[in-house]
């Protein structure tokens, strides 16, 4: 990796200005390889060198990757206009200016969301051509049906006449109400509009898988985790479902009912 002004290394990796990282820089709040600069035009080699703002060390990637576990209450957007931006869950450590929500989880909803500032990544995730699963555990109101798994699999006419492609669903094991489903879609309100067309009514939807990416057990309801480039690139993965609601199961139906939803 080729060396950059440490300014420009900087501005890139956090949410300091220019202008900010020059005030830093004066008062001896910056350091470069445990020595404080007070120049900003200096040059610092990304992978190499160890660059530190006011005692925290500075990541030498250049974007930034997190995973929220959405809590109820929070729109996917970087703006407030119909309630709290999810951006003001994450950490100020780990915020970077750009940042923003790859993909939705509507307000009420609950579960894995991608948050990042790579546009490119964000392009190839939402990209129909790439057709990234996501698997969501569901409560109905009314007990799952044998025969949705055959109509989810030949592909959903929703109320409105539009065609679903074909999803994968499965009841929840020990459960009446509770089922896994993977789509390789994401319409508006997909999963709840699905539902009601076989009569049914979504009453709790949470986002339990991002491709191969599955939500950490230990990650509470508001918490966020920076993800590894192998972590990223687990995003393109398709894993086996009938292995995942195997798997899952237990521990993902508890989270609903332990939170009485």
């Amino acid at each position: 990796m080729p060396q950059i002004r440490l300014d420009k290394f900087i501005s890139e990796r956090t949410e300091y200005s220019r202008s900010q990282i020059k005030q830093l820089a004066a008062a001896g709040k910056i350091l470069l390889n445990g020595q404080i600069t007070r120049k900003t035009d200096v040059k610092t080699d990304p992978e190499s060198d160890t660059v530190e703002v006011c005692g925290e060390v500075v990541r030498s990637e250049k974007y930034r990757y997190i995973l929220l576990n959405k809590p109820a209450g929070y729109v996917s957007s970087t703006e407030e206009k119909d309630g709290p931006s999810v951006l003001g869950l994450v950490p100020p450590g780990m915020r970077t200016k750009g940042l923003f929500p790859a993909g939705r989880l509507d307000k009420d909803s609950l579960g894995a969301l991608l948050i990042t500032d790579d546009g490119e990544l964000a392009h190839r995730i939402l990209s129909p051509r790439s057709h990234i699963p996501k698997i969501y555990i569901v409560k109905l109101d009314r007990p799952f049906e044998n025969n949705y798994i055959n109509k989810f699999e030949s592909g959903i006419v929703l109320a409105d006449g539009e065609a679903c492609l074909p999803a994968l669903v499965r009841p929840v094991e020990n459960s009446e109400k509770l089922a896994f489903i993977q789509l390789h879609e994401g319409k508006y309100h997909q999963v709840k509009r699905m539902f009601a067309s076989v009569e049914n009514h979504v009453e709790q939807l949470m986002r339990v898988s991002l491709g191969g990416l599955v939500l950490p057990e230990k990650l509470a309801f508001g918490e966020c985790m920076g993800l590894l480039h192998k972590d990223v690139e687990n995003l393109f993965e398709t894993p086996d479902f009938d292995d995942f609601c195997a798997e899952f199961s237990g521990f993902f139906s508890a989270i609903l009912i332990n939170n009485q939803l």
